[in-house]
């Protein structure tokens, strides 16, 4: 199935090519006289910056051991193949008997760390036939989930082959005991990544000498839903109090044209910016480029989160971290952390277009609803934030 959506999906064509020569890639890993190994797996992006935390720590604190770092999605490894602090890092193989044996047999680890929800029944089995403590860290669970269905027979044994389950929160350790399996609520490892962001981002002096004492709203990660929701928001306020950054979840060029049509509105490319840039009151600013959004959001006043109204809404920590309120779409309900941040007044959900501007327009005008909202967000990331540390104190002390 996979070689035929190649034909078609960029995405897919990437796993493909990817995983060619990938035991030739896994074989010339060597481990070092006199160090341990630690494969950590995640499947995509995400699930790597919940990860990410716990490698560079445990660098940190104990250099000489190795870290194998396995990725399931092109999407992830492409991005992060290169990333310093794994000494290792490749595509992890299919799911088999053979190959579980075979890849345990080269990369021999001492500890592995499985992130969120990516299960891979035979390498999770493997490990506990040999004796390898395996834990899962980040994970949520719901009763929805086929661990809490008559038929989930499989999967709940799965669950009883990991050495110990770090959980996000009370509701999944209450799951997991109905099936008798013990787990430490430790949080989301993500909470320490975002804080360290926001306590060094990148100083984006470019931007900053722009703003002045505008007004900043950053749409984040932005789909074609996100700002046909936005539209009439984006062009009834922008001026010289309000400054709109807009940050598209793709930058390819396709895709730029295509939002820059879509708002009536001079506009800027962050790419195009230099000194003798001009920018009128009226001009959005288009960012161009990645791996400056999560920088971005210390100009923020307001976030709009995108992804809210197609397949789910994209980070909420990053904007959180610097205390700023945020906006977004409906669908929300699979990240524990936007239902949280929603009965807590941090966020704000809206179906459609008149609900966006309203609240949007409370949050400008109300000085007293968005500083409150602000100070809120930031205590919510604070007293979330330590799970990077239990992790590492329970697995290695």
């Amino acid at each position: 199935l996979i070689r035929i959506a190649s034909l078609f999906n960029e995405k897919a064509l990437l796993w493909i090519r990817g995983r060619k020569n990938i035991w030739q890639q896994i074989e010339q890993f060597k481990a070092l006289p006199q160090h341990k190994t630690l494969w950590m797996h995640v499947s995509s992006l995400g699930e790597f910056e919940q990860g990410r935390p716990l490698i560079e720590q445990i660098k940190k604190q104990y250099p000489n051991i190795q870290v194998i770092l396995t990725f399931f999605s092109p999407s992830g490894y492409e991005i992060r193949k290169n990333y310093s602090y794994a000494d290792a890092i490749f595509y992890l193989p299919l799911d088999s008997p053979q190959n579980a044996k075979r890849f345990y047999n080269i990369i021999n680890p001492h500890w592995i760390i499985f992130v969120k929800y990516d299960f891979w029944y035979y390498y999770i089995r493997e490990a506990y036939l040999r004796n390898i403590p395996i834990f899962l860290i980040s994970a949520v669970f719901k009763p929805n989930q086929l661990f809490f269905k008559p038929y989930g027979h499989l999967y709940r044994k799965m669950l009883h082959y990991f050495s110990q389950i770090y959980v996000q929160d009370e509701t999944s350790k209450l799951l997991l005991q109905k099936l008798n399996i013990n787990s430490m609520v430790a949080g989301d490892t993500r909470c320490d990544r975002v804080l360290q962001i926001a306590q060094n981002p990148l100083p984006l002096n470019e931007i900053k000498n722009i703003i002045g004492q505008r007004f900043v709203i950053v749409v984040g990660s932005a789909w074609d839903e996100d700002l046909l929701i936005l539209k009439n928001s984006i062009e009834q306020t922008q001026g010289n109090d309000v400054l709109w950054i807009i940050a598209p979840h793709i930058v390819s060029e396709s895709h730029i044209q295509s939002f820059l049509q879509m708002i009536n509105l001079p506009s800027i490319r962050y790419t195009q910016m230099n000194n003798q840039t001009t920018f009128s009151p009226n001009s959005v600013l288009w960012i161009d480029t990645i791996g400056i959004l999560s920088s971005l959001y210390q100009f923020a006043k307001i976030a709009y989160i995108g992804g809210g109204f197609g397949k789910g809404i994209h980070n909420t920590l990053e904007p959180a971290a610097f205390g700023v309120p945020l906006v977004f779409g409906p669908k929300y309900h699979k990240f524990n952390e936007a239902e949280d941040m929603i009965k807590l007044g941090v966020a704000f959900s809206v179906k459609n277009a008149d609900e966006a501007q309203h609240i949007i327009y409370q949050l400008i005008q109300n000085n007293t609803l968005q500083t409150q909202a602000a100070q809120k967000a930031q205590m919510y990331i604070q007293k979330s934030s330590g799970a990077t540390q239990k992790i590492i104190q329970q697995i290695f002390d």
